[in-house]
């Protein structure tokens, strides 16, 4: 065999057996069940499928869920960058803890968290109690379906940050400033260009994981329709009415969204790269 032949089949072997384990895996756990969501939403028709996701009750709930998961997504890549940068670049008392402290929302029961925030941002909570009286509504409200979303997703962010940052070389910087760079043009040049591309995943991750959210919001939401009900909430009621078919419709919606969001962020991250290898 040529060493052109060896160098095309490549250097690790069974690349064929475990190509085809991994494409039947993900079939057998990925698109066997989502494509039956599809097909089951199939089975109204098309006018019957657009009067149920377009109905006024599906789009109230949209809007909150699409809203309430980018707000908590952004707020998210902001501060979850943040205590990245924290716990990556200082060694300080209790970091241990803190590093900890950031699966807790991964470890949690969804339940659980949602019972927790109720009774912190309750009417008669630690700190609702406070807001209420400064005219501040965070239960029952569309402010508490963000604060749970922005809950769930922040350890998204924080985990797809903190490894880029520790391996990031801190000599980059200190040569930057021997340079005679300012701190802005060395996090422009040296720590952005290594950041997007992992905090625009962490992005992609906390926005798709709160868009399908349930758990930690059906306490704090007050479930109220067409003003703090969310679509999963929608889909649960009708699979309770035993509208299989009308849940399947609205979980379609919310998987295309998901899916459009992701493949997005792939291709930006993509091009962020190139961009960065060019520079």
């Amino acid at each position: 065999m040529s060493a052109r032949a060896r160098a095309r089949r490549g250097v690790l072997p069974g690349f064929g057996l475990s190509t085809g384990f991994t494409v039947l895996y993900l079939c057998l756990v990925v698109l066997v069940p989502l494509s039956t969501v599809a097909l089951r939403s199939s089975t109204l028709g098309l006018s019957d499928a657009w009067a149920v996701v377009a109905s006024p009750r599906a789009l109230a709930s949209y809007r909150l869920s699409f809203g309430a998961s980018l707000v908590a997504a952004s707020l998210n890549v902001v501060f979850g960058v943040l205590v990245a940068w924290v716990l990556a670049r200082y060694r300080f008392p209790g970091r241990t803890f803190v590093d900890a402290l950031v699966d807790l929302p991964f470890a949690l029961p969804t339940a659980v968290s949602g019972l927790a925030l109720t009774a912190v941002y309750g009417p008669t909570g630690f700190v609702g109690r406070h807001l209420e009286r400064v005219g501040i509504r965070a239960a029952f409200s569309p402010l508490g379906v963000t604060i749970a979303l922005t809950f769930i997703g922040l350890p998204f962010v924080i985990r797809t940050v903190q490894p880029v940052l520790e391996d990031l070389d801190p000599e980059l910087e200190e040569a930057a400033a021997v340079l005679g760079a300012t701190r802005w043009q060395t996090f422009r040049r040296i720590l952005l260009p290594a950041v997007v591309p992992a905090a625009l995943t962490g992005f992609a991750l906390a926005f798709a994981r709160a868009l399908g959210e349930y758990g930690s919001v059906v306490f704090i939401s007050g479930n109220m329709p067409l003003r703090t009900e969310i679509a999963p909430l929608l889909i649960m009621t009708r699979l309770e009415q035993f509208d299989y078919a009308g849940a399947a419709a609205i979980a379609t919606v919310l998987l295309g969204a998901s899916f459009v969001l992701l493949v997005s962020i792939n291709r930006l991250q993509a091009w962020t790269r190139t961009r960065t290898g060019t520079a």
